[in-house]
């Protein structure tokens, strides 16, 4: 293949304003930034001017005569890479527009049109978005089984796609990948990979790529055609890589040919890998020096966000890592001494969120802390259920920075509208909302199903949702949803049966496990973290004697707080998953529902590899500023009636005690 420079690969002219590295940075971010090319691993920890440190890398390249076009910056986000070559141009005056710099997926974008030809790619191809994508891999397996969909607890197009997709990213067999992360799934996976097949030849057949082809087909590109490798490792002289720790399989192989010749920066922090779920490896980052010889480790270690207390406790928490198994590193603060974080053990979750609403009112109140830097972080949405409730009677605004309020949420909002229809089968609105959940069920196919029951009903003076399994309504179900419809009728009258002799919590146990929690596996990829939500109700519900004090309780309290639509600028607390909260920081943080069970999760604890929930842990803490706030229930209110005993997380069992403060909540709730 004969191959022509892009323009922008020419010698061009630098005029790189001289700048004063030294002065400009600390001694470790120096030493990274300045030292000669090779293979270079910089663990920077959290707070420590990461991206500060990366920016200025490519600056001093620039100053030693290397050309833009000469430098891959590979990101996780376009905005990343913008931000940082925007900062570049500040710094050297050198356009963004002259650099290779992106995500790894724009990026195999480029190198696909550029030379997808030598894997016989089209140069026309065309990129499916995620909805075409699920459409296509639709009509693939309904070709090969028509009737596979037609199975509400086989995975539907969406979840299916995120399966084949996950596979794909991490190299593991379809098998192992279900095994591992889609469990519900596990008695049909052996008839995933004629599917994946299927789906791999209609998108050749039709000369369209999806999202993943853009990493699998740049790696292939990069393999299978070693003139196209040949000039990519003469062409980029430096390869820079961001948050190398969460880099899939994939994306660490395409970096290992980019870099044939050993010239690479991949800056991240092992103790910060916390996205196995979606296909980062932990591995890739602790075997870099391997594959990598020579490999130089600079650490960034000077924190500039937290106070030295708050840091002593990230680093205990560090320190409890199994030896071996993660870079030795310890954050150093570059603030002045400061109170120690607090541990504060309460009775149960209502508690724990009258504890945090008092201690906000005193910040805020009497502190001066702005609302907007007070952040509530927790593992898994279920465990903010009582804070939101208990922030919404307050009037307190706040966001979800990681979602929508626990009552809002799509699964929940199914599942209450299910306990309404059942309580009062006149609530057209509810009835609507469970019904089209049926296969090729639409609003006004549930229309006419309802009119037909409500007639049937009043003919026969029988009651309305026996009426719904007669023939007569059974006629003007569609006939996709026919083979569901008798347990659907089933599990509504299961639940009317729980309803009339159960407690509300009882009742909403029932309804989860009939026809709903079918309709659950099959409907969303991560079905074991909405079902854990779900069961989150059961607690909430024991406060109730009446299903109708739990049903108007649930939409007053949707009522008070719907209508308020906080803007991201406004003063409101904010509440997220520790996940999304990553890369942020707030003055104060408050993570709640650290007891084992919860954080770390049960099924961490259950396949005995906690590791990654400990980093995540750690991700929480150093999201604090100023103040760190770190609460359990003794008793898990979720678990119904009487609840369930909890024991203190693990990741405060393991650090020493002079680490932190108790505070001990009185009667009074006073500390």
């Amino acid at each position: 293949m004969d191959f022509v420079l892009p323009s922008d690969f020419a010698s061009r002219p630098l005029d790189v304003p001289a700048i004063d590295f030294q002065a400009l940075l600390n001694a470790e971010q120096f030493a990274a930034v300045t030292a000669p090319p090779g293979p270079l691993l910089v663990l920077a920890g959290a707070g420590s001017g990461k991206t500060r440190t990366l920016t200025y890398r490519v600056a001093y390249l620039l100053s030693q005569g290397v050309k833009p076009g000469e430098i891959l910056l590979l990101t996780f986000t376009n905005k990343a890479a913008k931000e940082m070559l925007h900062r570049v141009q500040d710094l050297t005056g050198i356009e963004p527009a002259r650099f290779w710099g992106g995500t790894f997926h724009s990026l195999g974008n480029r190198a696909l049109r550029m030379y997808g030809e030598a894997i016989q790619l089209p140069k026309n191809f065309t990129i499916l978005d995620a909805d075409e994508s699920e459409s296509l891999l639709k009509q693939t397996v309904e070709h090969a089984d028509k009737l596979f969909f037609k199975d509400k607890t086989n995975p539907r197009p969406g979840p299916l796609f995120s399966v084949l997709s996950l596979a794909r990213n991490t190299q593991l067999s379809l098998a192992d990948t279900v095994a591992k992360n889609f469990p519900q799934y596990s008695d049909i996976a052996d008839r995933f990979p004629a599917f994946a097949t299927a789906y791999a030849k209609a998108k050749r057949d039709q000369s369209v790529v999806d999202y993943d082809d853009l990493l699998e087909l740049w790696l292939k590109l990069l393999t299978e055609a070693p003139e196209v490798a040949k000039y990519f490792a003469a062409r980029f002289r430096h390869v820079l890589v961001d948050e190398y720790q969460d880099t899939n399989t994939i994306q660490a192989q395409i970096v290992d040919k980019l870099a044939a010749h050993h010239c690479v920066m991949a800056v991240g922090d092992d103790a910060q890998c916390i996205y196995s779920w979606r296909g980062a490896d932990f591995e890739n980052i602790m075997s870099f020096p391997e594959r990598h010889p020579g490999t130089v480790i600079h650490r960034i270690e000077i924190n500039y966000r937290s106070t030295p207390e708050i840091l002593a406790f990230a680093n205990g928490v560090l320190n409890a890592q199994p030896k071996g198994r993660h870079f030795d590193k310890e954050l150093r603060a570059a603030r002045k001494h400061s109170i120690k974080p607090y541990v504060v053990a309460t009775m149960d979750d209502r508690e724990q969120a009258d504890f945090i609403l008092k201690r906000i009112h005193s910040l805020i109140t009497d502190d001066g802390v702005a609302a907007k830097e007070i952040a509530i972080l927790y593992r898994s949405h279920f465990l903010a259920l009582e804070v939101q409730l208990a922030l919404s009677r307050a009037g307190i605004p706040y966001q979800i920075t990681s979602g929508v309020k626990f009552f809002e949420r799509q699964h929940v909002r199914d599942l209450i509208a299910l306990l309404r229809f059942v309580y009062n089968p006149s609530d057209a609105q509810a009835w609507q909302r469970i019904a089209i959940l049926l296969p090729k069920v639409g609003e006004k196919g549930a229309q006419k199903i309802h009119a037909a029951a409500l007639d049937h009903a009043r003919l026969m003076q029988q009651n309305f949702i026996d009426a719904l399994n007669t023939d007569d309504v059974k006629s003007k179900v569609a006939k996709d949803a026919k083979d569901d419809w008798s347990n659907f009728c089933a599990s509504l009258r299961q639940v009317a049966d729980a309803m009339s002799h159960e407690k509300p919590s009882d009742t909403v146990t029932v309804a989860i496990d009939g026809w709903y929690g079918d309709y659950l596996k099959g409907a969303y990829a991560d079905y074991v973290d909405r079902l854990e939500e779900l069961k989150a109700l059961v607690g909430f519900a024991a406060r109730f004697e009446e299903m109708q004090d739990l049903l108007a309780q649930i939409v007053l309290l949707n009522g008070e707080t719907s209508d308020k639509h906080v803007d991201a600028n406004e003063d409101a607390i904010k509440l997220t998953t520790v996940h999304q909260a990553k890369g942020l920081e707030y003055d104060v943080v408050f993570l709640i529902g650290a007891a084992d069970g919860q954080f770390p999760g049960r099924r961490a604890i259950e396949s005995g590899d906690v590791e990654e929930e400990r980093r995540l842990f750690y991700v929480a803490v150093t999201r604090a500023k100023n103040e760190l706030y770190i609460s359990y229930p003794k008793v898990a209110s979720r678990a119904g009636p009487g609840g369930m005993m909890l024991n203190p997380s693990r990741f405060l069992e393991e650090l020493d005690e002079n680490l932190y403060e108790e505070l001990r909540i009185k009667r009074t709730y006073g500390w």
